[in-house]
C-alpha cells in the first residue's frame, strides 16, 4: 500500500471503491468523526535553542574540560555548571549589566565556586587524617574521573578475562606469522 497517499481512511476508501475489499464496519463511522490530522514538518526539524545556548557555547570554548559533565543526571538536583554560568550572564544583563561585564563576573563565581569546592575537600582530608581515618572519597570529582572510575573495571578486565586473552594470543600469533612471512620473502 505504499503506492497510495493518504491516511488510513483515505487507502481504505480507496480499496473499498477499487472493489479490492470489502466495506469494513467502521469506514461509515469514521467518516462522521474522522480522526484529527496534524501538520506534518517540512522535512527539517526546528533545533531547541534556549536564551543561555549561546552563554554556554563560550563557556565550553573556555573549559572544555567542563564538557565532561553529564547535561542530564537523573540523580542530581544541580545543572551543569555550563548552564549555570549561562543563566547567571542572562540574569544579570536582566539587571542592566553589559553583557561582558556580566561573562566575566560569571566566569569568576564559577572560579570562586570550583576553589571552595577543591578547599572543601582539602579540608575534609585532613580532619580525615587527624582522625586517623582513610579520607571521603571526592565529593567534588571531576567529570573525567568520574567516567575512568566507571571504566576502571573493564580496564582491568582486559588483563583477567579469557575471552580477551584468547583474542590477544590470536592476534600475536598473527604479528609472528606475519613478521616470519615478510622476513622469508625477501622484505618485498
Amino acid at each position: 500500500m505504499s503506492f497510495m497517499k493518504g491516511d488510513l481512511l483515505t487507502k481504505t476508501r480507496k480499496l473499498v471503491n477499487g472493489l479490492a475489499k470489502p466495506q469494513p464496519v467502521w469506514l461509515k463511522a469514521m467518516e462522521q468523526a474522522p480522526p484529527a490530522t496534524f501538520p506534518r514538518p517540512d522535512g527539517k526539524l526546528k533545533a531547541i535553542s534556549l536564551p543561555e545556548d549561546v552563554y554556554i557555547k563560550k563557556f565550553f570554548q573556555k573549559y572544555p574540560v567542563a564538557k565532561g559533565h553529564d547535561a542530564i543526571k537523573i540523580s542530581a538536583y544541580d545543572p551543569p555548571p555550563a548552564r549555570l554560568f549561562g543563566l547567571r550572564v542572562l540574569e544579570l544583563k536582566e539587571q542592566g549589566v553589559p553583557e561582558e561585564e556580566a561573562m566575566a563576573v560569571a566566569d569568576m563565581e564559577y572560579r570562586k565556586e570550583k576553589k571552595e569546592k577543591k578547599k572543601a575537600y582539602a579540608r575534609l582530608k585532613q580532619i580525615a587524617r587527624l582522625q586517623g581515618k582513610k579520607p571521603p572519597p571526592n565529593p567534588y570529582p571531576s567529570a573525567i574521573k568520574e567516567r575512568q572510575a566507571l571504566e576502571r573495571k573493564f580496564v582491568r578486565e582486559r588483563f583477567s578475562s579469557p575471552e580477551i586473552l584468547k583474542i590477544v594470543e590470536k592476534i600475536k600469533e598473527e604479528r609472528r606469522a606475519e613478521r616470519f612471512n615478510g622476513a622469508a620473502g625477501g622484505g618485498f
